[in-house]
């Protein structure tokens, strides 16, 4: 009898079903994974509105997962049966010039798995076996699934090169925002200072790594980081909401030299800015997305990071609906949603 495949997929705005397909037959450098934990990203929300730049619905979602490995194919020697893991779920052509060099994060053809129709949602996903990653004894399937936003996280730290004593901004406490803020605080680091409109995310950030706090809906940001740093700005700044408005505080609040770095999804992707500001301080700009060597970072910090602090919520697969409404809903107090099959 062959195993069947329950996917959730996001078929028009805020509205998800699911699929039912046979799981397909293994190809020798393949895995399958039995899913036990799987958090909902932020860009399954611009997914839900129907406003993800790069996914036009209908799409399948979840990408951030851990589980059980239920079988492997016949090439497959790295991993076994019954191993508990998470997964990097890109999908790359080992090709192009940029995998060819190591850069697999700069693929020419790089997606990811459920914009292929794989989505972690779902009662099981086929992977390739190098994307697979072993978790640790102090990883829970839970703590598990959020390896990858961290590794997110960990790659747009290691792009904006923290160093020991600078000064850093963070524009979003959300997931991600937070995980920045972990992160440079294991960069060394030595203030790091995050906004945001919600004060319990705020309290939370200061928990895992932020050293100040800022709500902006009661503060003016620009002004805060003023009398923070002492009218001198930020060394960096992280830009992890995807707003017009947001992208100006980054850029504003940079000293002389200074870099930000834009994370967030932009679901209105034309942005105007004051670009003399680039002649007069010298600031970079750079973009920040997925991943590349960063997974096994992002396991190896995790052990210092109380992970468990950011799931706020946890659904069984069959109410995926509820789960992604609560995730969409501002006032529900979510971090992360998880759902578990």
């Amino acid at each position: 009898m062959q195993l069947m495949n329950r996917i959730g997929e996001v078929y028009e705005p805020f509205k998800v079903h699911f699929l039912e397909r046979p799981v397909p037959e293994l190809k020798e450098d393949e895995v399958l994974v039995k899913v036990k934990a799987s958090a909902i990203c932020g860009s399954d929300l611009h997914i839900a509105r129907g406003l993800h730049p790069s996914a036009p619905l209908p799409v399948t979602i979840g990408h951030e997962f851990s589980g059980d490995v239920a079988a492997v194919g016949s090439g497959v020697t790295k991993v076994q049966v019954g191993q508990r893991v998470t997964v990097e779920p890109c999908i790359v052509c080992g090709k192009c010039d940029a995998c060819r060099h190591g850069q697999y994060g700069y693929c020419e053809h790089i997606s990811f798995t459920y914009r292929n129709g794989d989505g972690a949602m779902a009662d099981y996903v086929v992977v390739k076996e190098p994307y697979v990653y072993e978790l640790p004894d102090y990883l829970t399937y839970e703590t598990g699934s959020l390896i990858e936003p961290l590794s997110v996280a960990t790659h747009a730290v290691r792009r904006a090169d923290i160093r020991l004593g600078e000064t850093v901004l963070i524009i979003g406490a959300g997931a991600i925002g937070m995980m920045v803020a972990a992160m440079c605080r294991r960069s060394g680091a030595a203030q790091i200072i995050i906004a945001d409109f919600s004060d319990s995310r705020l309290e939370l950030a200061l928990q895992v790594g932020a050293t100040h706090a800022v709500n902006s809906g009661k503060e003016d940001l620009e002004e805060a980081v003023a009398r923070i740093t002492g009218g001198k700005g930020v060394d960096k700044s992280f830009e992890c909401v995807g707003r017009e408005s947001c992208f100006i505080q980054a850029i504003m609040t940079l000293k002389r030299n200074g870099t930000a770095t834009v994370v967030g999804i932009y679901e209105k992707p034309q942005v105007e800015f004051p670009a003399s500001r680039l002649v007069t301080h010298e600031i970079k700009i750079q973009g920040a997305q997925g991943y590349c060597w960063d997974f096994p970072i992002a396991i190896a910090a995790a052990r210092d990071i109380p992970l468990e602090k950011f799931v706020t919520h946890t659904f069984p697969l069959d109410r995926l609906q509820e789960a992604l409404d609560t995730a969409l809903d501002g006032k529900s107090g979510s971090v992360k949603v998880v759902v578990k099959p």
